[in-house]
């Protein structure tokens, strides 16, 4: 969206033909739904605009629930935003700690800014880009605890503030098809500005949970966060907003519920052992924040291999740290094997898993030329050094007990 679609938008017209829309249409309902709104005298600056925001209110259901509906966005403001529920944990935290009056800097479209308003915090949302803040007054006008000003952070002196929340950006400039910074001393803000700030007063960070670990500094809480097995984001912690005697975390969103394993340092790894009746899968957030040690203590098992991010027991201990497969069959990585296996079985879905070889699974599945009715799931992996590939089903918790 660019300026001149965001001015037409903005108005009390705008505002109501986009509220009057229907769901998003197919592409030949959309074809002739632009015709109409043009016949009915709409600019096509208008028209483009009511569009998108209609399809980005769709796409934005996975993360805003039915807030989506009355929200504003831009293409890369969405795709950037916190999920609601992560950023009611993060509003969550400095209610927590007694603190008021919140610098949100970088607030992209105002997702955090909400949830910490929602619970009467003073929240400041930062945006140096003009159309992102204007969205962001949009989406928290509703909240007479919180203000929007278009800045750039370095900017924005924090003597008038309890706490900072940082969320750098880590994208190129832009509404839409922006790339992911590749770096992490071209963020912006740079992390020298947020870390500084982090010396003077209570701060937060939101970052990649792909985020060099070698960055984050000591007196850090770093708790990495999973939602509904999708990993999204690592969240540095300072000061009072940094519980004591924890800096690593895995935490779990699923179906409304939380789970966390956390220490106060990483773990060590497991032992390699043999190859049980069970293999587990940690959940992203557990690898991130190497506590597969720990998780292995709960699950009574071992590591598969040296440096391979599966465990292995011979009970299903259930976890929701953890998916867990049977172990049905070991075979050899070798494509004519798993042919003739999978066409024995007759196997016509194949999930493809794999860590430690080098493999492209939709590659690998097209060679296997897959027929049948039946579905089935593979874990390609390295056992004791050599390259395996074990057929395996899920275990649920029901089947578990």
């Amino acid at each position: 969206m660019d300026r001149s679609e965001l001015v037409e938008l903005l108005t009390a017209d705008g505002l109501r033909l986009l509220d009057s829309l229907p769901p998003y249409p197919t592409k030949d309902e959309a074809v002739r739904l632009v015709g109409r709104l043009r016949k009915e005298g709409h600019s096509p600056e208008l028209v483009a605009a009511v569009l998108t925001q209609s399809r980005l209110r769709q796409k934005a259901v996975g993360k805003f629930g039915p807030f989506a509906g009355r929200m504003l966005f831009t293409e890369a403001g969405l795709e950037q935003a916190t999920r609601l529920p992560v950023a009611a944990l993060h509003a969550g935290r400095f209610a927590r700690a007694g603190l008021t009056r919140i610098a949100d800097l970088g607030s992209g479209i105002g997702a955090d800014s909400m949830a910490m308003a929602s619970l009467d915090l003073e929240v400041t949302a930062v945006d140096i880009d003009e159309v992102t803040a204007a969205i962001a007054s949009y989406n928290l006008a509703p909240f007479p605890t919180a203000t929007v000003r278009n800045a750039a952070a370095e900017d924005v002196s924090l003597d008038d503030f309890d706490a900072g929340w940082f969320d750098p950006a880590r994208r190129t400039a832009g509404h839409a098809d922006t790339a992911r910074l590749s770096s992490a001393a071209d963020y912006t803000p740079s992390l020298d500005l947020v870390f500084g700030a982090a010396t003077r007063l209570p701060t937060g960070v939101k970052l990649g949970p792909g985020f060099d670990r070698s960055l984050i500094p000591d007196d850090a809480e770093a708790q990495w966060v999973s939602v509904d097995g999708q990993l999204v984001e690592m969240a540095l912690w300072f000061g009072p907003l940094a519980r004591p005697d924890v800096r690593r975390s895995a935490l779990l969103l699923a179906d409304g519920v939380h789970h966390e394993l956390h220490a106060e340092a990483d773990a060590d790894d497991a032992p390699v052992r043999e190859l049980g009746d069970y293999v587990h899968e940690p959940d992203g957030s557990v690898i991130r924040a190497r506590l597969i040690g720990d998780l292995a203590i709960r699950l009574e098992a071992g590591m598969l291999g040296q440096g391979i991010a599966y465990l292995t027991s011979d009970t299903a201990t259930s976890s929701p740290f953890a998916t867990t497969f049977r172990v049905l069959e070991r075979l050899p990585m070798d494509e004519k094997v798993l042919k003739r296996t999978m066409r024995d079985r007759g196997i016509g879905v194949l999930e493809i898993k794999k860590r430690g070889v080098d493999v492209d699974p939709a590659a690998f599945r097209k060679r296997l030329a897959l027929k049948g009715d039946g579905s089935a799931t593979i874990i390609l992996t390295r056992i004791a050094g050599r390259h395996s590939a074990l057929l395996v089903e899920r275990v649920t918790p029901a089947a578990d007990a």
